[in-house]
């Protein structure tokens, strides 16, 4: 197994991000938009595996879960088991991720001294090929494997379905100043650990090497119950529209909308986000390596 030192690593970052800097708009939106759809996938699958491992015994007691058993932490575990397929399919396959992105081409201005208009232009061109990849593949989910219908057209919300409802409720519970302050750690911490699995994966030249080194940091971050903007472009929308399926009144969630997926949620993360990628990875990194970039070169 081939292990590039710290040195190296930092330095193949810049050269990752110089090259993403470099690619056309339509290049880094078709590359996002598979990255979103990605991401998805991951959390799709995290849904559909921690769906019945319910958070408490009242759960139980209520009947919202038949069968479950009470564990908090055994649900997060699942979650995170399964969360990193999307990160590990992205990285290998070449896809753009904003949360990654926002580490990698501010790298390459640093080292490469690429101006930040383009980094900006990455970083808006990935984010919304990220979204409408989440989105779509969300619609594939709601329609798919959380909704059943019968003869008559009558759709009826699966198990997966009601627990990706439940997910999305939870995304957009942030609120008042308290509430933001939560989701804006959690979003640093997020892609803090997001950007050290695009190190790890960077350390290592073999498959069996990358697998496992993104996979530690992100099943860290999703088990921790961290913010990720990118996988809540599809938890959110998934639970919106397979909410939509729901007739009655009583069991819909008026504060799961399209409008409250940004105020309460994407906003707020997506700016801890870029603090966790940019400052706590990207400039620590370069502050503590430049001089051995520099002796590289």
């Amino acid at each position: 197994m081939v292990f590039h030192p710290p040195v190296s690593i930092v330095a193949k970052a810049g050269d990752a991000g110089k090259y993403k800097v470099g690619l056309p708009a339509w290049n880094l939106l078709i590359r996002g938009f598979m990255a979103g759809a990605y991401i998805a996938m991951g959390g799709a699958l995290a849904t559909v595996c921690s769906t019945g491992i319910t958070y408490s015994a009242d759960a139980i007691k209520a009947g919202a879960v038949a069968g479950g058993f009470a564990s908090a932490g055994m649900a997060q575990l699942v979650l995170g088991a399964v969360f990193p397929v999307g990160l590990i399919i992205i990285v290998l396959t070449g896809a753009e991720l904003f949360t990654g992105d926002a580490m990698l081409a501010p790298m390459a201005a640093f080292i490469h001294k690429v101006s930040w208009a383009q980094v900006i232009n990455v970083w808006i061109w990935v984010y919304i090929g990220n979204l409408i990849g989440s989105i779509i593949f969300a619609y594939i989910m709601a329609y798919g494997p959380f909704v059943s219908f019968d003869s008559t057209g009558a759709a009826t919300v699966t198990a997966f379905g009601t627990r990706a409802i439940a997910i999305a409720s939870a995304k957009v519970s942030y609120v008042g100043m308290l509430g933001m302050w939560s989701a804006f750690l959690k979003a640093i911490a997020c892609n803090w650990l997001v950007n050290l699995a695009i190190l790890l994966g960077i350390c290592a030249d073999d498959l069996v090497g990358k697998f496992f080194g993104i996979w530690f940091p992100i099943m860290a971050f999703v088990s921790s119950g961290f913010e990720h903007s990118v996988a809540n472009m599809y938890f959110i929308p998934a639970g919106i529209l397979t909410q939509g399926f729901i007739t009655d009144p009583t069991k819909i969630n008026a504060g799961l909308t399209w409008v409250t997926m940004w105020t309460n949620n994407l906003i707020i993360v997506t700016i801890g986000n870029i603090v966790g990628g940019l400052f706590f990875v990207g400039v620590i990194y370069w502050v503590a390596f430049k001089k051995e970039i520099a002796a590289l070169k």
